[in-house]
């Protein structure tokens, strides 16, 4: 269905995203309000070790005021692109570097309001920086934690883990793994 656009309006411009409020009108000439959070999108890291550990982040979100398990990630800058995103974060959050990148897909968080896009890597053949972690200030809480892909998904069984992105990395990351056979022992 094509909508035609009759007024945009930018309400707020945020530092992780915009608000924005179209007047819109239907085919049938009906009209309409589309409110967007416009967002620039971002980088997930599914960083998995030759033992299929995987690396998990532990850090306090905000809008719950609570902490919670994730796949290392963040936000894209304008015009950067994912793969750069991916690597920086990685860096930046565990300290860690990846030989080996593998997009695994692109997801839309919630399309119903918001334009995020989040690209999804396999990172492998994993080695520290010499530098560290360097968390942001509001990153300085975070944790870190190396456990196997199997906990993993555990955790996601039992409600432990409840993002959306790191459930999708998880579970393609471990699905592509394991079709492809490499997959060590049992995970």
């Amino acid at each position: 269905m094509q909508l035609k656009l009759l007024r945009r309006n930018k309400l707020y411009q945020g530092r992780v995203f915009n608000v924005i409020v179209d007047d819109v009108e239907y085919p049938s000439g009906n009209r309409s309000v589309r409110e967007v959070a416009e967002h620039s999108g971002g980088s997930v890291i599914l960083a998995v070790y030759p033992d299929n550990r995987i690396i998990l982040v532990y850090q306090h979100r905000y809008p719950f005021d609570k902490f919670m398990w994730e796949l290392p990630a963040g936000k894209l800058n304008i015009g950067e692109n994912p793969i750069d995103c991916a690597k920086r974060e990685l860096a930046e959050e565990t300290g860690c570097a990846a030989s080996t990148w593998r997009k695994l897909t692109a997801i839309s968080t919630t399309p119903g309001f918001c334009s995020e896009v989040l690209h999804i890597y396999l990172a492998t053949d994993l080695t520290q920086t010499p530098d560290g972690r360097k968390l942001e200030e509001g990153e300085l809480t975070m944790t870190m934690k190396l456990l196997p892909l199997s906990d993993a998904i555990a955790m996601i069984e039992r409600g432990e883990i409840v993002d959306g992105k790191t459930i999708c990395g998880i579970f393609l990351g471990e699905r592509i793994l394991r079709k492809e056979g490499t997959l060590s022992g049992s995970v």
